[in-house]
């Protein structure tokens, strides 16, 4: 390979719409590569490659797993508008001057490319790269990356229809049973873009003798494969918490909303890099593992045009009645809620209610010391 003393003094892809912030299938990736040099140059072309792959490269003990797909392989040989298209002879660059070699190429149609994604284990990229040949060998080369987002309209009958489900658990303390816990939830649609509002129905029923914690959250799954073999990553973005349930109570959400977050949209077409979302209800119950419900969500970029889901008249509710007991409470005589909960419990050990999510084994503390009040006076009908 021929190597020079000096490089290039600038050599540079510019974008014909540099404040265009994505691509999509079909669309045109225009612009032009910027050569200037300091000394004479004898070049034999200038190439640009338009390159898309996804990746995967990570270790699974001592294998190494990697795997490649490739999305666009572009390739063409730029020309000066004063140099003819079929010349073959070195093409020489003085300084001073500003060389532009203009490109322009489509990308494949929608439905043949995978939104760009860079993760822990894997990426999907996309990048012009131009390369300054000198006797046929490669001398300088530089690139510049783009974003591809492939459309997902959250508007199609599948994403506006309702998502449900419901889970049971039965809870045990030293294998001993110890009553169960339930959720059942709903949720307008399952498509969703950045920006909008998630309303969560959900009821909780705790009959368990512990206090639980009902909370929601999204979770985003990465899922890696190469060499016959997967790696599975799952992290939580944002998250809400309802009021402590005690024993024998429930608890109703009516429009509870969670805010969806700046995401990236959902990947599901590419073989060996998947980017799911899911909504995860759950019920924290200290001593045992979490009562898990998901249920599944679809990140889009169209975003929803109200048509089609009962969303929109749902977030229109105070979000300050988003809870409330299953249990009715008479109204005479007065209500025992003003009376404090330390007081009306049984026992002197009272769990600790963190906001953890780790499955760590029961914490207890003991409680002051501390005498019930006197029962309210009894009522009797007048005539």
């Amino acid at each position: 390979m021929g190597v020079l003393t000096k490089k290039p003094k600038a050599f540079e892809v510019q974008f014909s719409d540099p404040n265009k912030s994505a691509y999509s299938g079909g669309d045109k990736v225009a612009g032009r590569v910027i050569v200037e040099v300091a000394e004479v140059v004898h070049i034999s072309a200038v190439k640009l490659f338009g390159i898309g792959c996804a990746k995967v490269d990570y270790k699974k003990g001592k294998m190494h797993c990697r795997e490649e797909i490739e999305y666009l392989k572009y390739e063409e040989v730029l020309h000066l508008d004063h140099q003819p298209t079929d010349a073959d002879g070195p093409i020489t660059l003085r300084p001073g001057n500003r060389y532009e070699f203009m490109f322009g190429f489509e990308l494949p149609p929608a439905g043949c490319l995978v939104s760009s994604y860079v993760g822990k284990f894997g990426s999907v990229q996309y990048y012009v790269k131009a390369v300054i040949e000198k006797s046929s060998q490669p001398y300088a080369e530089c690139k510049q990356y783009f974003e591809v987002v492939e459309p997902i309209d959250v508007n199609t009958q599948e994403l506006t229809d309702p998502v449900t489900g419901a889970k049971h658990k039965k809870v045990t303390c030293m294998f001993i049973p110890d009553g169960s816990v339930s959720v059942s939830a709903c949720i307008g649609r399952k498509g969703y873009c950045e920006g909008e509002d998630i309303c969560i129905d959900a009821q909780f029923e705790n009959s368990c003798s512990r206090i639980v914690v009902p909370k929601a959250a999204i979770i985003a799954k990465h899922i890696y494969r190469a060499n016959g073999r997967t790696k599975e990553f799952h992290k939580k973005l944002i998250s809400v918490r309802g009021n402590h349930i005690i024993s024998g109570m429930c608890d109703v959400w009516r429009g509870r909303v969670l805010p969806v977050p700046k995401l990236k949209p959902t990947i599901l077409g590419c073989d060996i890099i998947h980017v799911d979302y899911c909504l995860r209800i759950y019920l924290h119950i200290p001593g045992s593992e979490k009562l898990l419900l998901d249920l599944p969500l679809v990140i889009g970029t169209i975003p929803y045009n109200g048509m089609n889901s009962r969303t929109s008249s749902m977030s229109s509710q105070d979000n300050n009645n988003t809870s409330s007991t299953c249990v009715s409470l008479p109204s005479c005589p007065p209500s025992y809620s003003e009376i404090s909960q330390d007081n009306r419990m049984d026992s002197s050990f009272i769990p600790l209610l963190d906001d953890y999510d780790e499955d760590d084994s029961p914490i207890f503390m003991r409680s002051s010391e501390h005498h019930l009040p006197p029962s309210p006076p009894s009522y009797t009908e007048q005539n």
